[in-house]
């Protein structure tokens, strides 16, 4: 007789004993066999039965753990175990960083399997490697591959589409950028994950650079207006009244990707197997996006949050070249960061504590055809904003399980596979309602003339 077929999971959160895996836990547990959930399957997986079992019963606690949740053992340096594990997996959630080191092998497994997978990254040379090497097999194997499924980057997406759609015709938006404003009534406290990339990303910087240049350009999106200028690194003056500081985010890369895969397929990517009402909204949304020029800044009105985010970066860029450096900064993370990071990240109490804001403000023409006018100047202003709990252990969980329900509910509506970007995927379905249902708010602050 031969042995019972393993049992495919709707969803398999690896990286589960993590920091932030353990609150991805907590999150999808609320949805698991709940009224119109798709959600009706659930297995946890890392390289510690013990420690993934642990963080189990801290994700369903005060309760005990559900019932047929599953505890998996899978290591990202093992190719067999992470085969066996996206073998049983309809949706993979991906929460084990650095991405660039663990993150890689989970998407080639999931890509191999026909698995889709879903990561919280925000490292932007992991995510265009693995669109560079996984996107023909995941195509070929239906496998739907998206990364930034967190903070990074899918509030600063949806909120772009969100502003970008308030421009209606014939106005334009020339630029977009996004001020992060990070609030606690205790201290902030950042995700160590968010750290650590920092430093290996600065590290391997040349290394982005090379891939970028061994691949076809991308095609760029036709913007009115010319480009804006550099500006300073740090302003005092804008709309919001907070002091503000250029981000090298990687919120900035995904949203440039986003609008140059919609300008290479302006209607979008037709899904696997979409209804035609879904086929005409998809047409519709993006016929109704506007591109930009974008960009994120941190904005507060402290100006010493700004310095020890300076601080931050000085050390990060100065340090992390040498490997005797790196070994300081991932060895001593609050001291080389001001006390923005440590390694045993925020308490429970901080992070109920902690909110973001993220303001658009975006600049352009009331009417498009102004933009080509010899000295023509943007003469519209629109703000929107989006807001949230805290970004790292509270929003980006919210965000990453929503991607999933969506997934699930959806699938036929989405790509048939491959590697895309959040707003590529998700920007025409119902994740912003659902967002807006689960914590987030998307609104429409002002829309006025420029003086």
């Amino acid at each position: 007789m031969a042995p019972p077929e393993p049992e495919v999971f709707d969803v398999v959160i690896f990286g589960a004993s993590g920091f932030t895996g353990k609150y991805v836990i907590r999150e999808a547990l609320k949805f698991l066999s709940a009224p119109s959930s798709p959600l009706r399957s659930l297995a946890v997986a890392g390289r510690s039965r013990d420690r993934v079992d642990a963080a189990l019963r801290w994700g369903a606690s005060p309760a005990p753990p559900p019932e047929g949740v599953a505890v998996l053992v899978a290591d990202a340096s093992d190719p067999a175990s992470l085969a066996a594990l996206a073998s049983r997996a309809r949706v993979v959630l991906s929460c084990a960083g650095p991405f660039r080191l663990h993150g890689h092998a989970v998407a080639a497994a999931c890509a191999a399997a026909g698995a889709d997978c879903l990561d919280i990254s925000g490292e932007p040379e992991f995510m265009e490697r693995v669109e560079a090497d996984l996107h023909e097999p995941a195509a070929r194997n239906g496998s739907l591959i998206v990364s930034a499924c967190g903070f990074d980057s899918i509030p600063a997406e949806l909120g772009f589409l969100f502003h970008a759609r308030q421009w209606d015709p014939p106005s334009a938006p020339a630029t977009v950028e996004a001020y992060v404003s990070l609030q606690s009534t205790k201290r902030i406290v950042g995700n160590i994950g968010t750290y650590e990339s920092a430093v290996l990303g600065v590290a391997n910087a040349g290394q982005l650079q090379a891939l970028r240049r061994s691949r076809p350009r991308r095609p760029r999106p036709n913007i009115p207006g010319p480009p804006p200028p550099k500006g300073s690194l740090i302003e005092g003056h804008n709309p919001l009244g907070l002091w503000a500081m250029k981000l090298p985010s990687a919120d900035t890369v995904v949203v440039k990707r986003t609008l140059s895969a919609i300008t290479e397929h302006p209607e979008g990517l037709p899904g696997a197997e979409e209804t035609p009402e879904y086929a005409e909204h998809r047409k519709n949304f993006w016929s109704s996006v506007k591109p930009a020029h974008f960009g994120v800044k941190i904005a507060s009105r402290s100006l010493m949050i700004l310095v020890r985010f300076l601080i931050t970066g000085l050390f990060i860029g100065l340090l992390a070249h040498f490997s005797f450096g790196r070994s300081l900064l991932l060895k001593y993370p609050e001291f080389f960061s001001a006390g923005l990071f440590r390694r045993a990240g925020p308490t429970e109490e901080e992070v109920k504590s902690a909110s973001f804001k993220m303001w658009f403000i975006g600049h352009g023409y009331s009417d498009a055809a102004q933009a080509s006018e010899r000295g023509s100047k943007p003469d519209k202003e629109v703000i929107t904003k989006v807001s949230g709990p805290e970004v790292g252990y509270i929003t980006t969980p919210i965000v990453l399980v929503q991607c999933a329900l969506v997934m699930l509910s959806q699938r036929g509506n989405l790509p048939k596979g491959g590697v895309y970007t959040p707003g590529t995927v998700f920007g025409p379905t119902d994740l912003q309602q659902r967002l807006q249902e689960n914590g987030l708010s998307f609104d429409l602050h002002v829309t006025r003339a420029m003086r």
